[in-house]
């Protein structure tokens, strides 16, 4: 097994073809919007000679010394140190709020759920001190979820990165261009990303404004992270067809590429800090649903179109289930986040459940699908009882159970999809993975 550092696509060996269509698939997506500038248009078309010189992943984390807590501790003393002039706080914040009216009105939707984002954080970073200190904090954080770069960088960062894939999607015919075995056999997984989480990945590692040059290296080392090729190669002994007493080598190579999806990288490398901000980004996307309204995202979050469900009184009769309801129900809305565990950086699935039953008067830690499978009794799905929790396999490329909800009766479940809402366990996809129900101890 050999890894994509071992591939033979040097710049020498590159055909004309392959030439030809990596400067082609460069210039359609330069087409597609006329009003980004022409210069980081043409640095566009350089950056997709990184698939054919792709090296081998790197999964060296960004090391950042300071932790999450000591940064909002410290805003915390600057805040509460401002906290002297209340007036002139109030007066600045409105300042900010009108500011970011224009966004605002553009995504209300999405305003709301970033909203309720920012109240969790505040209440566990107990920075809600004052009225005063409360709209500061509201004003900056409408700020600071709107996409700062320029539409130019913005639309020169997605079309880039665009390019980079329509090269890759040439991978079977440029391999063949560049080899020379006897057989070739390919596995190769879908290619693409949605824009917002790419542009929302880039905005939360920079932490501010960028421009296109400046994040080059990035989405060159995101593909790398994203996108993952291999070989394997194996040679056995056939007759020579000029001379059938003698023996000569045939050469076969599977060659397999793997998309670990862009939304599943963000917990590989990111800081608790810049979770928070991803989460933020992609839950009011950027205050920008305009920019890419093709995105399967503008149904999720900018119109804010989860379902919503009214449990019958007699359930909620239950104190336990009914404290698990209010607990789950803070988060309605909020935006799917792979290894998210609490309200300042989003859930994934099971984030979401140790959340909710940990608070709840449960102990289960923070662990995965399979871990809360364990944790429980199973439980037929005819006995099943609001409160209990539900299973899933095979919703994502896993042996183990790979998806969980709470249960709360008439065959609805809570779950974090992506957004979290409830959903009906009588559908057919859900009905293709159900896996057990299980009773929490």
């Amino acid at each position: 097994m050999r890894s994509l550092s071992q591939l033979r696509f040097s710049e020498d060996e590159l055909t004309p073809r392959m030439r030809a269509k990596l400067a082609e698939s460069v210039k359609d997506r330069e087409n597609e919007d006329e009003n980004v500038a022409g210069d980081a248009a043409r640095q566009g078309e350089r950056s997709s000679e990184a698939v054919l010189r792709l090296q081998s992943r790197s999964r060296q984390k960004l090391a950042i010394k300071h932790q999450y807590a000591k940064d909002a501790a410290k805003a915390a003393r600057e805040g509460a140190d401002a906290g002297t002039e209340v007036g002139s706080f109030v007066e600045r914040a409105v300042a900010k709020i009108k500011k970011g009216a224009d966004s605002i009105r553009r995504n209300p939707k999405a305003f709301l759920i970033l909203l309720a984002i920012f109240l969790a954080l505040s209440m566990l970073l107990n920075m809600a001190s004052t009225g005063a200190m409360f709209f500061q904090g509201l004003g900056s954080v409408i700020g600071s979820t709107t996409y700062p770069a320029r539409d130019a960088d913005i639309l020169a960062a997605e079309r880039e990165y665009s390019a980079l894939e329509d090269a890759l999607r040439n991978l079977r015919t440029n391999y063949e261009d560049t080899h020379t075995y006897d057989r070739y056999d390919f596995d190769l997984d879908e290619i693409g990303h949605d824009p917002y989480v790419l542009i929302s990945i880039l905005t939360a590692l920079r932490g501010g404004e960028w421009t296109i040059a400046e994040v080059r290296g990035t989405l060159q080392w995101l593909f790398s992270l994203q996108y993952e090729i291999t070989e394997s190669i194996s040679v056995e002994q056939i007759p020579d067809p000029d001379d059938p007493e003698a023996q000569i080598d045939y050469v076969s190579v599977y060659v397999k590429l793997t998309n670990k999806r862009l939304s599943r990288l963000p917990c590989e490398f990111m800081t608790e800090r810049q979770l928070s901000m991803y989460s933020m980004y992609m839950a009011t996307l950027g205050n920008r649903p305009d920019l890419f309204p093709g995105s399967e995202y503008i149904g999720r979050y900018g119109e804010g179109s989860f379902i919503r469900y009214e449990i019958p009184p007699e359930a909620l009769a239950d104190e336990s289930f009914a404290a698990m309801v209010r607990e789950a129900e803070k988060y309605l809305g909020y935006p799917y986040v792979w290894g998210g565990s609490s309200p300042s950086t989003s859930f994934d699935c099971s984030g979401f459940v140790c959340w909710v039953i940990n608070h709840c008067g449960w102990n289960a830690g923070r662990t995965t699908a399979q871990g809360l499978c364990n944790y429980c009794t199973p439980v037929r799905a005819s006995d099943a009882r609001p409160g209990d929790l539900v299973f899933f396999i095979g919703t994502y490329d896993t042996p183990e159970v790979s998806h969980v909800g709470i249960y709360v009766g008439n065959n609805m479940m809570i779950h974090c999809g992506d957004p979290i809402s409830y959903s009906n366990l009588n559908s057919v996809y859900w009905q293709q993975h159900l896996y057990c129900y299980g009773r929490l101890p």
